[in-house]
């Protein structure tokens, strides 16, 4: 079975997380679909938008837990597990043709940052988001930070990654983190709406406004990331991240140092 199944509606191409029972959540066996599934997208000629969904109860609940207590056990690895997915979600951000995510259920931690690499979030009212690293030690290092200060202003950006704190789709639609919501059972319609209405517009245009605009409102982009990924670094070998990991899977409050 696809981990990731690749859907054509006209120019419009659907890249959908199939991994239900484990609430899409994002393995190594799944981005290693995903990732050559974006490049493939960007390639198309035939593919004008393209949209990011889940299959199941959710959109995704973020990177996989054995992950997580993999990173735990031994952080050098984080930079080369890193490396491809910051390519595969820089892609999406990049490419020419406009991207959308569009969040059912739950988007969480590195599905949030997901959903930020994409040019525009639809999202059912009743869903989920956050970015919640720091409530295990951790903090967005995929692009949660470099991004979310020019989606929703640098003081809700943060609110949201320094408290980790939940928003529903009508709040996230409040902040513009989401740019379009609708009821669960209306949400295809919504994100639909969207594509049609990216797709009367000329591409080329379309392209080169993304560009223009991507550009302007994060020009240290590169630069910020690399910071991430490097905090990253230095918390992952700390005893709060320890603690924060071992709290999470003993399924308790973390007593962080300084408690």
């Amino acid at each position: 079975m696809s981990l990731v199944k690749v859907e054509d509606s006209g120019a419009v191409r659907h890249l959908v997380l199939n991994r239900p029972e484990k609430r899409n959540a994002l393995n190594g066996d799944v981005l290693a679909e995903l990732g050559p599934a974006i490049e493939a997208a960007a390639d198309d000629a035939s593919v004008r938008v393209v949209i990011v969904r889940g299959e199941g109860a959710m959109f995704s609940s973020g990177m996989d837990l054995n992950d997580l207590r993999d990173l735990s056990e031994d952080p050098s690895g984080l930079r080369r597990f890193r490396r491809p997915l910051i390519g595969w979600w820089n892609l999406l951000e990049e490419m020419q043709k406009p991207t959308i995510c569009q969040i059912h259920g739950a988007a969480l931690g590195g599905a949030f940052e997901l959903a930020l690499a994409c040019d525009f979030r639809t999202m059912a009212e009743d869903a989920v988001a956050g970015i919640m690293e720091v409530r295990v030690g951790l903090l967005p290092d995929v692009g949660g930070c470099s991004r979310l200060p020019a989606v929703v202003g640098l003081g809700r950006a943060k609110e949201l990654i320094m408290t980790g704190r939940i928003i529903d789709g009508r709040e996230a639609h409040r902040i513009g983190f989401a740019n379009r919501i609708a009821p669960a059972d209306k949400l295809d319609e919504a994100t639909d709406a969207l594509a049609n209405e990216l797709l009367s517009a000329a591409p080329r245009a379309v392209a080169l406004a993304k560009r223009v605009m991507d550009a302007a409102a994060k020009p240290a982009l590169s630069a910020t990331l690399e910071q991430e990924v490097a905090a990253q670094e230095t918390l992952a070998a700390t005893e709060d991240f320890a603690e924060g990991a071992r709290a999470f899977f003993e399924k308790r409050d973390p007593q962080f140092a300084g408690r």
